[in-house]
């Protein structure tokens, strides 16, 4: 069983293998109406890479924590894909839905980490 921060650097691993950028994790362990520990949000430039940092998350996190998400949702159109592993909830979006949807601010009393970009 990991940890939801070895869950999280995990999850980040699999998002970076992709080339998935502006990263930000917001720690909603304090908030009592929050529907997990923490949301790892991140970028992507289409619904193809979407796919791909899906797909590399759920890799890295099954082979090196043994950890699968409970659900995946909005694989059909690959705009936003959530990816729930209880403790944890990935968002992946292209650019212009996260902009539109903004769950970045939705907390306003979390704690925002933002990620470097790799490149």
């Amino acid at each position: 069983m990991t940890t939801t921060q070895e869950l999280i650097d995990l999850i980040i691993e699999g998002i970076q293998e992709k080339k998935g950028r502006q990263i930000s994790i917001a720690d909603l362990s304090n908030i009592t109406s929050a529907p997990a520990e923490a949301f790892v949000i991140c970028t992507a430039n289409s619904p193809s890479q979407v796919d791909s940092i899906v797909d590399s998350i759920e890799n890295v996190t099954r082979v090196k924590g043994k950890e699968n998400p409970t659900a995946i949702a909005g694989r059909q159109n690959s705009l936003w894909v959530a990816m729930d592993y209880g403790n944890v909830i990935v968002h992946v979006f292209v650019p212009d839905m996260r902009e539109y949807y903004d769950i970045d601010n939705l907390w306003s009393d979390a704690k925002i980490t933002i990620i470097p970009d790799l490149d």
